[in-house]
């Protein structure tokens, strides 16, 4: 069983910790599923500067595969955070650094290095949209996080990607059950086979086409509690790496139960990720200017 993340990394700066993490959506997708026991790879553009260097050293030492990775000049992604009562605040980032500006292009090598993977899960802060139909032309089952920006749900972003798109998240933060479930059914008329929304701790919807799962959030001890950076990502790589189990592919839709099983088991990995400071730890301590640790 094999997971590709492809697409974004990124450098969290923490400004009230004045501590930097290594992240980024997809990355911490292959991460979570390398720690779930799967075999995972990491496909995407790192800068040449040393925050790409930084994120670049922490996915080798999980065991990720980042052998068919770039480095362009310029400078790496990074995102500027802090945390209030538990839940993190992001204050600003540079647009993704050279990973979105200058995007991974797949060339027939890469196409075949895709092929090798059960799975391949990109992002929209991944600027990969233009290669999705590339990436399902391996066969390789997709899975996409469509996050939780109003702009990445309209019809022409929809039919920009979810044909192409076997599984979506969605963040769905304070939204109403009736309102997730609209987008769970807009997703699903787009072309996704299997579209989940996450709502924290309310839990978790899927929609299958003909019905919905619901799950409810895994308990957490407030004792032990970090931060929620990584939980969605957890939560999606606890999923995916479950119904891969179960036997699922693009000819097999895993029955009800194990659908079910499949969010159980993703809500126990983001309760779990909770714990975790950043989103896979590998902490350095970084310099704040004045005014900037608000």
């Amino acid at each position: 069983m094999k997971v590709i993340g492809f697409g974004d990394n990124i450098v969290d700066r923490f400004l009230d910790r004045k501590v930097m993490y290594p992240g980024g959506n997809c990355v911490n997708v292959a991460v979570f599923a390398r720690r779930l026991g799967v075999e995972s790879a990491y496909l995407g553009v790192f800068g040449s500067d040393p925050l790409g260097a930084f994120v670049r050293d922490a996915i080798d030492a999980e065991g990720v595969d980042t052998s068919q990775c770039i480095i362009r000049d310029g400078l790496n992604g990074v995102t500027e955070i802090k945390v209030v009562d538990g839940d993190r605040i992001f204050l600003g980032w540079n647009e993704g650094g050279v990973t979105t500006s200058h995007p991974f292009a797949l060339e027939d090598e890469h196409l075949k290095y895709l092929a090798s993977a059960d799975l391949v899960h990109s992002s929209v802060y991944s600027a990969s949209e233009p290669q999705l139909p590339a990436v399902r032309s391996t066969g390789t089952l997709v899975s996409f996080d469509y996050s939780s920006e109003p702009e990445r749900r309209t019809d022409s972003y929809l039919m920009q990607t979810a044909p192409y798109v076997d599984l979506a998240l969605l963040s769905c933060g304070n939204m109403t059950v009736a309102a997730v479930e609209n987008d769970l059914r807009r997703v699903h008329a787009a072309g996704v086979a299997l579209a989940v929304g996450t709502r924290g701790q309310s839990g978790a919807l899927m929609y299958d086409g003909e019905r919905f799962l619901t799950q409810a959030a895994a308990p957490t001890d407030p004792l032990r509690f970090a931060d929620t950076m990584g939980c969605g990502d957890a939560f999606l790589a606890g999923l995916v790496v479950s119904l891969l189990g179960s036997g699922w592919s693009r000819a097999y839709r895993p029955p009800a139960d194990a659908l079910q099983k499949a969010l159980a088991r993703g809500a126990e990995s983001a309760a779990a990720q909770c714990y975790v400071e950043g989103a896979f730890g590998y902490g350095r301590a970084v310099e704040v200017a004045a005014g900037q640790s608000r």
